[in-house]
Parts: C-alpha cells; structure tokens; sequence
C-alpha cells in the first residue's frame, strides 16, 4: 500500500533546499530533461516567504547543475492569463543576474526553465510540453546552424542549444496511468503519491523523506495550514467563478438570449437560467 506524502511545492519551499535532499530534485530534473543531472547548489530565488502561515501562491527553486546549468523550477497554483511572458520574465532576468559586469556573455551555458502548473494554460491535451526554437529562413527555409567555432567554444550542435529551453507540466491534464518514469513523476505531482512499482529517478528517495510523519510537530501545523489555504484559496476561486458566469448569463438574458445559447455560453442548465430568468 502506497503512502500519501506531502506535496512536491511545498516540500520545494522547505525541504528540498538542503543538500541531503538534492537526489529527489536531481531525480525529477533527470527524467524530464532526459540527462543526469547532479546538483552544486541552490541559489536565491525570486518569492519563497519564509512566515509561518505564509498564504500558498506559488514557489519557485533555483538550481545550479555541476555541468554549470542554471534550473529554474517553478509550481504555480493560481491561474495566470500571462504566465507565459511570466516564464519569458524568469529567463530573461536569470540571464542578467548571473552575468557580471565586463564577463563574456558565454558565461552562461544554458538555462532550463521548468514550470509546473495546476491550472488550464493555453488549449493543448497533453500534460507534458517542450518548447524547441530553431532560426528558419523565411525564403530558403533553412534552419541556421552555429560555425565550426562555436560549435568547437560551446561544445553545441545547434543554436538552439545556446538559447533557454522551456518545459511545462500541465499536470491536472493527466488522467491516466503512468506508462514512463516521467509520467510516474507527474502522477507523484498529482497526486502526492509513489506508488509500490514506480521505478522514476529519485521517487524512492520522495518516498522515504517526504512523508508527512516525519516532519517535526512545528512543520506539520504549518503544512496543515498550507494545505488548508489551498482549499480556501479554492474556494474563493470556485465562488468567483459561479459569480462571474451568473453575472455574463444575466447580462445574456437582459440582450434577449434564448436559453440554448446561454447554456453554450455559461454552462448553465436551463433549469438554473430560468432561475435568472424570474429573478432578473
């Protein structure tokens, strides 16, 4: 029987940051980039409030491989129109602040930007994306390829392998049964579950040092809470959204549209649009 164990976001908030630790962050770094990666250590990153009952948004984790890579990873829970300039933002500001004053721009050898959302982000069915960017002629339709030189100084083959690679786990998409260690992490990311058989790069290691017994008596109340603003802020969510979709079904009933149309618009029964109907 598989343990329920604490959260991956808030275990990236107070757990994951010391070094005994690393071999569960490593594991999920190694089955979604499809490389070993071994971590030097985690740097500063842009919001973990470190009060108690600390309100859950989102949290995000630095990491600097031992190869030099710079890992951004980041959960998010509240929807966000524009997280996609948000992930740009992330990437563009990581670049800035790791290159000093008079140091060559190769200083940075690559930026992974891994983002983790719970929450719908564009239209697309599945719960894994890439994004792979490649320069393409406009007339020749040629994909530019770096010199001799470049290839030989920063041990690439393609451009693409200079510019930031962006990953996004769109994990409430995933409604099936894991069928690769990858997809055993998202069910873990799901779910806060490891299952007997799943065999992913350092789940063994979430399940043996992320149970929520073993967490000291303060963490425990301040995980409960944590758990408890998720659901409020849930909550609080779901009651706006109700709001919202009576307020456009009222306005729809004032322009003289027919309930078909308004249970397409809203998805509102038109038992619960007749309501409106009487009460408007």
């Amino acid at each position: 029987m598989s343990k329920k164990l604490i959260r991956f976001d808030w275990a990236m908030k107070k757990l994951l940051r010391h070094k005994a630790n690393f071999d569960i962050l490593e594991g999920f770094l190694s089955e979604l980039l499809r490389f070993d990666v071994l971590i030097e250590s985690i740097l500063e990153s842009e919001s973990n409030k470190e009060e108690e009952y600390d309100k859950f948004n989102r949290v995000d984790i630095l990491v600097k491989s031992q190869s030099g890579e710079l890992m951004l990873v980041e959960v998010q829970n509240d929807s966000e129109v524009d997280y996609f300039q948000r992930m740009l933002y992330g990437v563009s500001k990581l670049v800035t602040q790791y290159i000093k004053e008079g140091e060559p721009y190769g200083t940075i050898k690559k930026i992974y930007s891994v983002n983790i959302v719970y929450f719908g982000l564009g239209q697309g069915k599945d719960y894994v994306y890439e994004y792979k960017g490649d320069f393409v002629g406009l007339h020749e339709h040629d994909i530019l390829i770096p010199t001799l030189l470049q290839q030989q100084e920063y041990k690439i083959e393609k451009i693409a392998d200079i510019f930031p690679k962006y990953y996004l786990l769109k994990v409430n998409n995933f409604n099936k049964v894991a069928e690769s260690t990858l997809d055993e992490w998202v069910y873990f990311l799901k779910n806060s579950e490891v299952k007997d058989n799943f065999k992913a790069k350092g789940l063994d290691k979430a399940k043996k040092k992320l149970t929520y017994e073993k967490l000291s008596k303060t963490d425990r109340s301040i995980y409960d809470k944590f758990q408890e603003n998720i659901i409020i802020e849930k909550s609080v969510q779901y009651t706006a959204k109700q709001e919202n979709t009576i307020e456009i079904a009222k306005n729809l009933i004032n322009l003289g549209a027919d309930n078909d149309f308004i249970s397409k618009a809203t998805g509102l029964t038109s038992t619960q649009i007749d309501k409106l109907r009487t009460e408007n």
